[in-house]
């Protein structure tokens, strides 16, 4: 937890808050945002109530943390936000999720980086070259997004980054194909839709590296006394915004170069 929180906030703000969060998080639903006394004001809070709700689902409900999402920051925010194990996805041909009140898919396109040997916390930044020693696969990836809240535009960003970052899951597909100079940095998006219907559009990562989030994260992390472990991925920005898709229909995504897959989503 930041230094800058403090117990008596832990236990007036950030413990309700979390609670409330997490039973949200857990049902599949959404709500109010939440009372006036509980709403983080500022970074500390919100990542205090974050990790809050990983704390009591790691320890309640043994859904740890298995997955992180992530972009560089920026002098208005600062994108970081854990995913949990009973929410994630292995290239199963099925994507189970919460829809939206459309009743529509609601889903991100990414690249996942898999790691293949602990980053503990340590004093020393990792250099770049000791991340990428540490990385294993990277794979094809779609991030389930959904709100705790019933209207998110209402929601600040401090009162987002305490939910999550509307993230509610991750889809793990195919690894990335395995080309001498493929470009990451973007790709022509397509996705066939089973009733004929067809979306393209030109993907381009927003921090143009799709790693440079993930060095920044193992660091940002550190100083929070928190390391990535082995078997854990992370996501580090969007290529194409969120897609809202239907369900009960095969999609088949391609990634340009990267690679492609299929898979249907389903509701909960």
């Amino acid at each position: 937890m930041l230094s800058t929180v403090t117990l008596e906030q832990v236990q007036r703000c950030i413990k309700p808050a979390a609670k409330e969060l997490a039973k949200r998080r857990a049902a599949g639903t959404n709500g109010d945002l939440l009372n006036s006394e509980l709403r983080p004001t500022n970074f500390e809070q919100a990542f205090a109530i974050q990790q809050a709700v990983a704390e009591i689902f790691s320890t309640t409900d043994n859904n740890p943390i298995v997955a992180w999402k992530c972009l560089l920051p920026t002098a208005e925010k600062t994108v970081v936000a854990p995913i949990y194990q009973h929410d994630v996805y292995q290239q199963s041909a099925t994507c189970p999720l919460y829809a939206s009140n459309q009743q529509l898919a609601r889903v991100e396109p990414e690249l996942a980086f898999e790691i293949a040997r602990d980053l503990p916390p340590r004093a020393t930044p990792y250099t770049e070259t000791e991340i990428d020693a540490a990385l294993g696969n990277t794979r094809l990836a779609l991030e389930l997004i959904k709100s705790r809240y019933h209207t998110p535009s209402e929601a600040t960003y401090f009162d987002a980054l305490a939910d999550g970052l509307v993230n509610q899951g991750l889809w793990l597909g195919p690894v990335l194909n395995v080309l001498e100079g493929l470009n990451t940095s973007g790709f022509e998006l397509k996705v066939n839709i089973q009733d004929g219907d067809t979306l393209q559009k030109t993907a381009i990562h927003p921090n143009g590296s799709a790693k440079a989030g993930l060095y920044w994260l193992v660091n940002f992390l550190s100083t929070q006394g928190i390391g990535l472990t082995q078997g854990q991925y992370v996501i580090t920005g969007s290529y194409a915004g969120v897609l809202d898709l239907p369900l009960a229909q095969i999609c088949h995504f391609e990634y340009g170069a990267l690679g492609q897959f299929s898979v249907e989503f389903i509701t909960k």
